[in-house]
C-alpha cells in the first residue's frame, strides 16, 4: 500500500476510533451525546471543495453551534440551513448568525436528519457518525438531484467510494481533534444502468448504449451499424457522462429519460440523443 493510502486509512481509522471514545454529536434518537465541533480550517475546505458559491443552497446535517451554515452564507454567499436534533443548539445557532449579520441568508431548523426534505440542496455538509452516514445514503441518493455535492467530515459511507478526499492538518489545537481531519465528497449520480437507443433519421446511424452502473463508476458497452467498440474509459459525474474509444468520444449529459450530447467520430462531430429502452 503506498504511504499516502496508508497515512488516508490511519487517519480514518483514528478519526472514527475518536469519535466513538468521545461520542461525537450523532443525531441518533437513543441517547443523546455532546458534540464536537468542526475545526474552522474544516469548514472552511468543506465547503470550498464542494465549489460552494453563491448560488448554491447548502443544507447542513447535525448543525451544532450553526458554523458551517453560517460559513456557507458569509464567506462563499450561499444560503444555507441547518438541521439540528438540539433545541438549544438551534437557539444558539441563530444568535451566532444575527451576530455575524447573515440572518436573512440562513435558517435553522429543530429536526431530524432522517425525517427532513434535503431536497432543496445543492450542497449538502455532513459530520456525523458512520453509522447514521449509512442509514442516511439511501436517503441522499432519493431526495438529491444529480450534482448534488455532499461534503462528510471525518466519516464515508460504506459501499459509495468517494469521488475526493482530502486531508486537512490543522495548524491550531482544536477540542475534541487531532492535528489532521479527512474529508470526503460525494457527487450524486445520475441514474443511467440499463439500455439506452437512438433514433436516428432515415439513412443515419443508430447507437446503442448498455450501461452498469454502481454509484457514480460505470462501464458502457457500445454498438453501431452492427459493429461493437471497445470503450476504453468511462466517467459520470452527476448528471454527465462522457466516453472514450478508439476512433470515437462522446459527452453528453442525463435529461429527464434521455441522454442528450455529442459525438465525435473521424468524419466528423454529430448530436445525439439517447432513450432509455
Amino acid at each position: 500500500m503506498p504511504a499516502f493510502a496508508r497515512a488516508i486509512a490511519s487517519i480514518a481509522a483514528a478519526s472514527v476510533a475518536l469519535a466513538q471514545a468521545l461520542h461525537v454529536h450523532a443525531q441518533e434518537g437513543e441517547g443523546r451525546a455532546p458534540f464536537i465541533t468542526t475545526p474552522p480550517a474544516v469548514v472552511e475546505r468543506m465547503l470550498a471543495l464542494a465549489g460552494t458559491g453563491p448560488k448554491d443552497y447548502v443544507i447542513d446535517l447535525g448543525s451544532g453551534d450553526g458554523r458551517i451554515v453560517i460559513a456557507a452564507a458569509r464567506r462563499f454567499g450561499a444560503r444555507a440551513l441547518g438541521i439540528e436534533l438540539d433545541e438549544s443548539l438551534v437557539r444558539v445557532s441563530r444568535d451566532h448568525a444575527r451576530r455575524a449579520g447573515v440572518s436573512e441568508r440562513v435558517a435553522f431548523e429543530h429536526g431530524d436528519v432522517l425525517r427532513a426534505d434535503l431536497s432543496r440542496a445543492s450542497v449538502v455538509t455532513i459530520y456525523l457518525l458512520g453509522s447514521l452516514m449509512n442509514r442516511l445514503q439511501p436517503k441522499l441518493l432519493a431526495e438529491l438531484n444529480p450534482g448534488t455535492r455532499i461534503v462528510s467530515h471525518a466519516f464515508s459511507m460504506t459501499g459509495w467510494n468517494p469521488d475526493r478526499s482530502e486531508i486537512v492538518r490543522l495548524t491550531a489545537p482544536h477540542e475534541g481533534q487531532g492535528g489532521t481531519s479527512y474529508i470526503f465528497l460525494w457527487i450524486v449520480p445520475a441514474q443511467v444502468r440499463g439500455e439506452w437507443r437512438s433514433a436516428p433519421p432515415p439513412g443515419a446511424r443508430e447507437w446503442r448504449f448498455s450501461i452498469a452502473q454502481n454509484f457514480q463508476q460505470i462501464e458502457v458497452e457500445i454498438a453501431s451499424a452492427g459493429n461493437r467498440l471497445e470503450v476504453k474509459e468511462a466517467t459520470l459525474s452527476g448528471p454527465d457522462l462522457a466516453w472514450r474509444a478508439e476512433g470515437a468520444s462522446f459527452r453528453g449529459r442525463v435529461q429527464g429519460g434521455q441522454i442528450v450530447g455529442q459525438i465525435e467520430l473521424p468524419e466528423g462531430a454529430t448530436p445525439l440523443v439517447l432513450t432509455r429502452r
